[in-house]
């Protein structure tokens, strides 16, 4: 299939290499033309504007946006609403607020346009190990997209299938499946992230534990020196707490064992907090959840260690970087 891919960075650009790998084709755009023209050179189509673009795709056009959420977001989803013609499909593949996807999805449906939102998760690492995704729209679009989907899946890898599932829709086990209607996509994945939130505050606030018996505030015979690097490592290998992100506190500490590149001051994107207003919308006690986000507000005025290696999880996962001194 052809498609457009509009938003270049860490997530775009890699979302398109894979979907090149896979036989589709790319028509590639950035307001950072340079990563235009690296794409271009590895086979996209290159475009310099959003009306080129449009141009260079054939009906029905297929717009995949992927820049961050809010007004990048939406300024480029009402120009696309402006240049599309009825049945052009407009996906956004970022982490985009659900009711924001609630309304745009309306406003597209008014000019007999198609609206998909796609919560993907993968980071960094998704080239290669693939892309998880969540997502919301009308099913006859997005059955149409499935080729897409398809080709950025995981696929089924070297998990074991769960026993007693029905097998007659195997998507959710490739790795993608059609959540419900408009926003049920952005939604499933802004869960993920708060989920995400809490695992991660648990494995930071073990190993400043961890870190903290060698405390001299502690009798000298109660005081012990535990070599972190290794515990992650021992931990990775049949534990019950083995994971991905236990993965990349390994690597973060093998390389920095005191993690000396991170102050500590973690940033975060929104999806936290846009679950927590969920859960009180619904009533939902989401005791680690809050108290997960309230962390990463706190570690912003008084930095732990523990800081330093949710810092490192995300740099791992994500590339994101730390807020600003």
């Amino acid at each position: 299939m052809r498609l457009a891919m509009i938003g270049l960075g860490r997530m775009g650009a890699n979302i398109a290499r894979r979907l090149m790998r896979g036989g589709h084709e790319i028509v590639a755009f950035d307001r950072d033309l340079a990563a235009v023209a690296t794409l271009d050179d590895e086979g996209a189509i290159g475009a310099n504007s959003l009306a080129e673009v449009v141009a260079k795709l054939t009906t029905p056009r297929i717009f995949w946006v992927m820049l961050p959420a809010g007004v990048p977001t939406q300024s480029t989803v009402d120009e696309l609403t402006e240049l599309s013609e009825p049945g052009d499909i407009i996906i956004d593949g970022g982490n985009s607020f659900y009711k924001d996807d609630i309304k745009r999805g309306a406003a597209a449906k008014g000019k007999q346009l198609h609206y998909v939102d796609v919560g993907t998760s993968g980071g960094v690492w998704g080239l290669e190990r693939g892309y998880c995704m969540m997502i919301g729209g009308d099913k006859e679009t997005v059955d149409l997209l499935d080729p897409i989907f398809d080709t950025l899946a995981p696929g089924y890898g070297s998990i074991v299938r769960t026993a007693g599932r029905d097998a007659t829709d195997d998507r959710a086990e490739r790795g993608y499946i059609h959540a419900g209607p408009t926003g049920a996509g952005h939604f499933v994945k802004m869960v993920h992230n708060g989920i995400e939130y809490g695992l991660m505050q648990a494995y930071a606030e073990g190993f400043d534990i961890l870190k903290g018996k060698s405390s001299e505030r502690l009798a000298p015979e109660e005081r012990f020196d535990i070599n972190l690097t290794d515990v992650a490592e021992v931990w990775r290998r049949g534990s019950v707490i083995s994971s991905w992100l236990l993965d990349l506190c390994a690597i973060g500490l093998v390389g920095d064992p005191m993690l000396e590149q991170f102050t500590g001051k973690v940033s975060d994107s929104g999806e936290g907090q846009w679950t927590i207003d969920a859960a009180m919308e619904e009533a939902v006690p989401a005791y680690v959840l809050s108290a997960a986000l309230f962390a990463r507000y706190r570690s912003r005025v008084d930095h732990t260690f523990g800081d330093k290696l949710l810092s490192a999880m995300r740099f791992g996962f994500g590339g994101h970087v730390e807020m600003p001194q």
